[in-house]
């Protein structure tokens, strides 16, 4: 199909067979397939489900950025009324968890309700457990915690730097562990540097992403209630049914065939609904009352402690030749994961698996770190990890463009993928569409571009020698650590089965030890294009053990499943 007469396809027949797309729907009326609900005000939320003697959960929160916690006094609070109990960490049976953990990825570093310290604004240091929400409120004010302010850091690059306080005591190094061995997230194609000395033009880059949070009408939150045969029910608006399941199943040590999760409209999530908060909470006041008890943020606490998509920080440089052909491009890359690691460590895994964007350059480079710092934790939003870097990049070509002289539209054809070109990951590019797309645009904007450009296809040109891997590719040993292994709590085998859970349904695999590493030594405090000098390396940290939950859980996701 045309996008215009005589014009560009789209190779729209690549994807036939997935969908019915004529791309006219702008300007129609199209009926939404729930709108019938939304109006009628039918469509099933978790909040519409109520219980008789429905309890209401709030969290006491640090009002520090980082701060030892002395002594959690409840004292006066528990004689408040309409107060059933009051949770603290020493509650909570496995009271330690990384989301990702569920897929076999990270170690886990963050307490469901914190009991040495807080991190950052707003973490839950225990919760309430009221007969009305009011009641609730004000027995959160009633708890005296003994807070002992510490220094902290809102900045990656100087969270990173030899000295910085330590926001998160698993990667003491402020930086997540790729691999068991480097405290970055690299991709090496061809030399970088080389390519870079023989160009005819360097362009350097900084850009600057701000966190963004969701705002969901809906605000996060989970109804849990008793069942028959020690069975417990969640009403959640999660985006991630599975996820939820397996994380309340690993907190909880409870398998997962003793937990009902029940889905629904999602109010609004755009990522931020994928967290497992609320569930792991509200269900552990189910069971320690016996009744049914919500967890639910109001709107403060969702702009305050609802994760957004964290911030990012890209530093680009380019080696150009005169005629417009990038020959080498270098990455540093900073994504400000929080306190905890939540999904930031995959945000860097997928910004890297898109670079150098959709541009064929024979030589990459790049160094990309997920950073701790004591800011809300960061986790998904809207192509999270690749929204950033793209806008990074295009903004880059545009400066790359105005230093050579080219049109910038005729320097992303020039330096576009054609089918059969090699990209930094060692794949085939197949499918290419962007010079058809940048002819478009040219036209539809009234933008003049050569004769060349308009004749462009990503059906030609391609491949030969665009295709062939570098005979060489630098590589080093940059940001290596020691004393993590790779491995987590999704692995085969795990710790012995936790008090009241027979042994044959927890893994069989003995804990395994991850003992930190020393702060970074030679990560870039700074924007230079080479690292500098390798600071003093600091005193190593003693060692600490990991305890790995023997919980059973059921992740569709992760394809672990143990009855």
């Amino acid at each position: 199909m045309n996008a215009r007469t005589g014009g560009f396809e789209f190779r729209k027949e690549l994807f036939a067979d997935e969908r019915d797309d004529d791309l006219n729907e702008i300007g129609k009326r199209i009926r939404r397939q729930d709108i019938e609900g939304h109006v009628t005000g039918r469509s099933p939320f978790y909040d519409d489900h109520l219980f008789d003697g429905l309890l209401h959960m709030r969290c006491v929160r640090s009002p520090h950025h980082h701060a030892r916690i002395g002594r959690i006094d409840t004292t006066e609070a528990e004689r408040m009324p309409g107060v059933v109990r009051i949770l603290t960490g020493k509650d909570v049976p496995q009271n330690l968890n990384t989301l990702l953990s569920l897929l076999d990825f990270g170690l886990d570093d963050e307490p469901v309700l914190s009991v040495d310290k807080a991190a950052y604004k707003g973490e839950p240091v225990a919760a309430v457990i009221a007969q009305t929400e009011a009641q609730a409120r004000a027995a959160v004010k009633a708890v005296r915690v003994d807070w002992q302010p510490l220094p902290h850091v809102l900045d990656p690059e100087e969270a990173l730097k030899p000295g910085a306080p330590t926001v998160c005591e698993t990667y003491p190094g402020n930086a997540f562990v790729y691999h068991g061995k480097y405290n970055h997230q690299k991709l090496r194609y061809g030399d970088t540097e080389a390519a870079l000395r023989q160009a005819d033009h360097i362009v350097e880059g900084r850009y600057q992403m701000s966190p963004i949070e969701q705002a969901p009408i809906e605000t996060c939150g989970a109804i849990s209630a008793p069942e028959q045969n020690g069975r417990w029910v969640c009403y959640t608006g999660t985006q991630a049914l599975f996820f939820s399941l397996g994380t309340a199943s690993k907190v909880l040590n409870l398998p997962s065939s003793r937990l009902h999760f029940i889905g629904g409209t999602v109010g609004g999530g755009f990522g931020g609904k994928v967290d497992s908060i609320h569930e792991p909470l509200s269900i552990l006041g189910a069971m320690l009352t016996g009744r049914p008890c919500k967890s639910q943020w109001d709107r403060e606490e969702e702009m305050q402690v609802g994760a957004p998509r964290g911030a990012e920080r890209w530093y680009i440089t380019d080696g150009v030749m005169n005629d417009g052909r990038i020959v080498a491009r270098k990455f540093r890359g900073y994504f400000d994961g929080g306190a905890y690691t939540r999904l930031t460590s995959y945000a860097a895994i997928k910004g890297v698996g898109h670079l150098p964007g959709p541009y064929t350059i024979p030589n990459v480079h790049a160094d990309v770190y997920c950073v701790y710092t004591n800011r809300t934790p960061a986790t998904a939003m809207r192509g999270f990890g690749i929204t950033g870097v793209d806008f990074a990049i295009e903004a880059h070509m545009d400066k790359v463009a105005e230093t050579v002289g080219i049109n910038p539209i005729e320097l992303r054809i020039l330096n576009a993928y054609r089918d059969g070109d090699m990209k930094a990951h060692r794949r085939e590019a197949k499918n290419c569409a962007l010079i058809e797309c940048c002819q478009v645009v040219a036209e539809k904007a009234g933008v003049t571009i050569s004769p060349e450009a308009r004749a462009a296809s990503s059906k030609t040109g391609g491949g030969g020698e665009r295709a062939r891997v570098p005979s060489f590719t630098a590589t080093d040993e940059h940001g290596r650590v020691e004393g993590f292994e790779s491995g987590s709590y999704a692995r085969k085998g795990g710790a012995p089965a936790a008090p009241g859970i027979p042994a044959e349904l927890t893994p069989e695999r003995p804990s395994p030890t991850a003992q930190p590493a020393t702060r970074p030594a030679d990560t870039p405090p700074a924007p230079q294009p080479a690292p500098p000098p390798a600071p003093p390396t600091q005193e190593k940290p003693a060692a600490r053990t990991q305890r790995r939950s023997g919980a059973v859980r059921f992740s569709s996701i992760s394809g672990f499943r143990r009855r």
